[in-house]
């Protein structure tokens, strides 16, 4: 039998990090002990008492459907919104559920974008932002994200013809793979933006809750304005450890909720029960689980950060999320980078490019792995010789 592959998987190609988990899967049949901080999964589990609630519900008879996000977890995700950004969301209109953040992510621009139509996304950006328009059969435009513009897309420099057709923005602070934060000014000019041209906001906060040295990120639905022109996404997977158990939601605009939920209603059929039930106590308890986390990750940044250093490797500290976006030695370019690393240092990045055209000269390196785990890697860095040895494009 003759399989033809629909036109539309022409944009779904293998990715970088199908490359990179073959490769890192011939290195250990090889015998070699690799340290990967190239996936962003999460490593650390969520508090005891979630795992027993979890534990709990699941005994019980609520095996069918549920068909939609229940009335407890939507008003859990209110009540944690006012008390964390001081944001008021009516859990009846304003808030949906998702499994997951991915859900949203790739699923949004079907419900508001047609063939032709533009998507402002960043570049560079996480990679289910270009995977959501394809399946929509919009068109990105990319806006670069520059070191000399704080990594906040220049709203300025889109073109005007560009903006008309454009009928969503995604954007993602703090970001993936670029760990920094927006600011409510440039928040400010997004509304203003999106309401001169007419273009729906998607905010990306999945890590909200991960941030360094006290420095809060700011919910865009916090900015005056932000619910007229758009939504923004969370997820329980980052911030509250619930990865595996696929659970976010999307919060904003009641109409464009209202159009969402539409589409979701002919795509699946909710969340299990029991992942729900578990899911609202992990938000009612959010703030201690959450404070508990950053703990962890800020030992791991600094670790990592000030052990690069040492090796002189200049990174810059992440000001949240879970990544480190590091700057590549000159001559270099970050696949052959990528994977002259594994090689030499027995260390698992992912090249920046992966991210986008902008995203070259750069790696993203994950925090999800044990302290011991982050120092392996910076002791075998130094060992490999690869800050030493000429670039192979020198």
């Amino acid at each position: 039998m003759e399989i033809q592959l629909a036109k539309r998987m022409e944009a779904f190609k293998p990715s970088i990090f199908s490359k990179l988990a073959a490769y890192k899967k011939e290195k250990l049949e090889q015998g070699c002990d690799i340290v990967d901080l190239s996936v962003g999964s999460p490593d650390l589990s969520p508090p005891q008492f979630i795992m027993d609630e979890l534990a709990e519900e699941v005994k019980k008879d609520q095996y069918g459907y549920t068909l939609s996000g229940i009335d407890e977890f939507a008003e859990a995700v209110a009540d944690y919104y006012k008390e964390s950004y001081n944001v008021s969301l009516n859990p009846k209109d304003e808030v949906l559920q998702l499994m997951g953040s991915q859900d949203g992510l790739v699923h949004l621009p079907m419900v508001f974008a047609n063939s032709g139509d533009y998507i402002l996304v960043p570049d560079p950006g996480y990679t289910a932002y270009a995977t959501g328009v394809a399946m929509a059969g919009a068109e990105c435009y990319l806006m670069p994200l520059l070191q000399e513009n704080n990594y906040l897309p220049d709203l300025k420099a889109i073109p005007a013809e560009i903006a008309a057709k454009a009928k969503m923005i995604i954007l993602n602070y703090p970001g993936n793979p670029i760990p920094t934060l927006a600011t409510e000014s440039f928040f400010v000019e997004l509304v203003a933006f999106a309401k001169k041209y007419n273009i729906i906001v998607l905010h990306d906060f999945a890590y909200s809750e991960i941030y360094y040295d006290g420095k809060k990120p700011v919910s865009f639905l916090s900015v005056p304005g932000a619910k007229e022109v758009g939504m923004e996404i969370n997820s329980l997977s980052k911030g509250l450890n619930l990865a595996g158990t696929r659970i976010g939601y999307l919060m904003g605009n009641k109409d464009m909720i209202k159009a969402f939920a539409q589409l979701k209603s002919n795509l699946d059929y909710g969340v299990f029960l029991p992942v729900q039930k578990a899911a609202a106590t992990s938000l009612r308890h959010a703030k201690a689980i959450c404070t508990s986390n950053r703990i962890v990750y800020q030992k791991r940044r600094d670790l990592l950060v000030n052990g690069l250093r040492s090796i002189g490797w200049n990174v810059d500290a992440p000001e949240g999320g879970m990544f480190v976006w590091g700057k590549i030695p000159e001559g270099w370019n970050s696949t052959d980078f990528a994977f002259t690393l594994i090689d030499k240092a027995n260390v698992v990045v992912t090249p920046g490019v992966a991210f986008g055209p902008s995203g070259e000269g750069y790696v993203r390196i994950a925090l999800v792995q044990s302290e011991e785990k982050l120092q392996k890697a910076v002791s075998q860095l130094p060992q490999s010789g690869l800050f030493l040895q000429p670039s192979p494009l020198s």
